[in-house]
C-alpha cells in the first residue's frame, strides 16, 4: 500500500510529470457542521487541498480529513486518489496539496532513505517528524492504525501446513521448497522493506518461479482460492476477515511500523494552525479494527469510500 512509483494520471486527476504537481480536483461539498470537532469553525475562511494515494484506505482517510476540515469551516479541494506514494508526497512538499494521512514506515524507509526501521511506534514517529521538518512538512501525532505488511494463507493451506509465523514459513521453504508459492505486488517484490528484506531476515529463499506478481486486489482472491500458498496482505485490510485468511506472525518484527498520521505542509500549518486541533481527535479514533471495518465496506461490500468516511464521521459524533 505504500507504493513509491512515478506520477501517472488517475481517475481525472492530472499529474504533471515535472515535479508531480497536481492541476485538477473538485471541491468537497458535504453538508456537515461541527460535532465534537470544529466547534466555532476555527478554519472558517481557509482554503485547503487534501490529497491521498489511490488505494481504498487512503481514499477513506483523505475523505475523513477533508470532511473534518469542512466541519471546521474550511473550503476543501479534493485531490485524493494519486497513484503511488511519490505523487502525493511531492504535492504535499511543493504546496500543491496542504494535508494528507501518511504512514510513518513509508516516510522512514522510502522518503528518508533509512534501511532499518525503529521497532517502537512512537519513537519511529518522532524520528520521522524530526527528520522531515527540513522537507517542509510537519507530522502531527499518529494514530494506532498500523497498516503494515504480512503474509496470509487460506484455511485449507493452514490445515495442510500449519504455519503460524514467518519463521515457520522459512522453515517450510527449506524442507519443502515447492510448498511455498507467493502472490505479491511488484513493488513488494522489489522493496528493501518487502520480499527481499523479509527473505534475508528470515533466511528464506523462494525461487523466482514460485513468485507471481499481481495487483493488490487480485492477491486476496487468489490466496482465498489457493492459487498461491501465501499472499502479501496488509494488516488493516477488511478482506482478511471476510475471506477468513490466516495471517502469519512477523515473529522477528522485520516489517516496519506503518502508523497513519496527519502530515501537513508546514507553511499551510503556519497559516492555519487550527488544523492540528481539528484533526487530532479524529486521528485518536483510528485503529486497525476501525480501518478493517471501513475498508471492508468498500472492498467487500462495494460502497463508495467517501460515503463510508462520512457515515463513520457522523456515527462517531465528530461531525453533524
Amino acid at each position: 500500500m505504500r507504493r513509491p512509483r512515478a506520477c501517472p494520471a488517475l481517475a481525472g486527476v492530472l499529474v504533471l510529470a515535472a515535479g508531480c504537481g497536481l492541476t485538477s480536483g473538485s471541491p468537497m461539498t458535504d453538508d456537515v457542521g461541527p460535532g465534537s470537532i470544529g466547534q466555532g469553525e476555527p478554519l472558517k475562511g481557509a482554503h485547503l487541498t487534501v490529497t491521498s494515494k489511490e488505494f481504498t484506505e487512503q481514499l477513506i482517510l483523505g475523505a475523513i480529513m477533508g470532511i473534518a476540515f469542512q466541519a471546521a469551516g474550511a473550503d476543501v479541494l479534493d485531490r485524493t486518489g494519486i497513484q503511488g506514494s511519490i505523487g502525493a508526497r511531492e504535492a504535499l512538499k511543493n504546496g500543491d496539496a496542504d494535508a494528507m494521512y501518511e504512514y510513518t514506515g513509508t516516510a522512514w524507509i522510502t522518503y528518508l532513505g533509512n534501511s532499518k526501521p525503529i521497532p517502537d511506534p512512537q519513537e519511529q514517529w518522532r524520528a520521522v517528524r524530526d527528520a522531515d521538518l527540513k522537507n517542509g512538512v510537519t507530522w502531527l501525532p499518529p494514530s494506532a492504525l498500523n497498516n503494515t505488511y504480512a503474509l496470509a494463507m487460506n484455511q485449507a493451506g493452514f490445515k495442510k501446513y500449519r504455519t503460524r509465523t514467518l519463521s515457520e514459513v522459512a522453515a517450510l521453504s527449506k524442507s519443502d521448497p515447492g510448498a511455498v508459492t507467493l502472490c505479491v505486488e511488484s513493488e513488494f517484490a522489489n522493496r528493501a522493506d518487502g520480499l527481499p528484506g523479509m527473505e534475508k531476515a528470515y533466511g528464506m529463499s523462494v525461487p523466482a518461479k514460485n513468485i507471481t506478481q499481481m495487483d493488490t486486489g487480485i492477491i486476496y482472491t487468489q490466496v482465498a482460492k489457493g492459487s498461491c500458498t501465501y499472499g502479501e496482505v496488509f494488516t488493516t485490510d477488511g478482506r482478511i476477515k471476510s475471506m477468513n485468511l490466516v495471517v502469519m506472525q512477523d515473529d522477528k518484527k522485520f516489517f516496519p511500523n506503518y502508523n497513519a498520521a496527519p502530515v501537513i505542509n508546514t507553511e499551510a500549518l503556519k497559516k492555519y494552525p487550527a488544523i492540528a486541533q481539528v484533526i487530532e481527535p479524529v486521528t485518536k479514533k483510528l485503529n486497525n479494527t476501525v480501518a478493517q471495518d471501513l475498508n471492508a465496506r468498500v472492498d467487500v461490500d462495494g460502497e463508495d469510500p467517501h460515503q463510508v468516511a462520512l457515515d463513520w464521521m457522523k456515527s462517531e459524533g465528530l461531525v453533524k
